[in-house]
């Protein structure tokens, strides 16, 4: 909801740093230390050390910030990329909660996670399929950055550092606050298919 309001200011405080970075800091590698910083955030959750998993996650996602700008001021923005950075993506996005739940270790809670990471593979479908169909065609969002174009929703990386950062201070709520993010996906696949049925019904 808000990824595409913010990457103007993201881009903005992002752009000189990556300018600074020293020429052999490459976009690959500060993709691969943003995915470290993930799954340790969700190994730390799991050990039971939140104040860790925070920063771990919260340093991750910057520097998944980080990447593109550099790529974009060096000149190697490419394809592969985008596809390295969103893969990297989802592997973090499962990382943390799966953490969370072997860091509780309720039934109830891995219920729950089971339930958000299930909406997580609806949506991705959901999103990466309208992506390629509005690509094909040549469509594409005013002011997106993105490698490729991706249909707004409810819950997206914004929304989704928020409601883990929240989850990680407060583990033993965890399940309300993923029930609460899977709900927000659900809605969020209800928005795409609309788009989809209005951007693609000429075709």
């Amino acid at each position: 909801m808000l990824d595409l309001r913010l990457r103007f200011t993201k881009e903005h405080l992002l752009a000189p740093v990556a300018e600074r970075c020293p020429s052999f800091l490459s976009a690959a590698a500060v993709s691969s230390v943003s995915l470290a910083c993930c799954v340790g955030a969700g190994v730390a959750a799991w050990s039971g050390a939140a104040i860790l998993s925070i920063i771990l996650w919260l340093v991750g996602r910057v520097l998944d910030g980080l990447d593109g700008a550099i790529a974009r001021a060096n000149g190697s923005a490419s394809d592969f990329g985008g596809y390295v950075d969103l893969l990297f993506d989802t592997i973090g996005y499962t990382a943390v909660p799966l953490g969370i739940a072997f860091g509780v270790g309720q039934l109830g809670t891995w219920q729950i996670i089971a339930v958000l990471l299930g909406s997580f593979y609806v949506n991705s479908v959901s999103w990466l399929m309208l992506s390629a169909l509005l690509e094909k065609r040549g469509e594409r969002a005013r002011g997106e950055q993105t490698s490729v174009t991706m249909p707004a929703a409810l819950i997206e990386g914004t929304e989704t550092i928020v409601l883990f950062t929240i989850a990680l201070a407060l583990p033993q709520h965890a399940d309300v606050i993923f029930a609460v993010m899977a709900g927000g996906v659900a809605i969020g696949v209800f928005q795409r298919a609309i788009a989809a049925r209005r951007l693609l019904r000429n075709n």
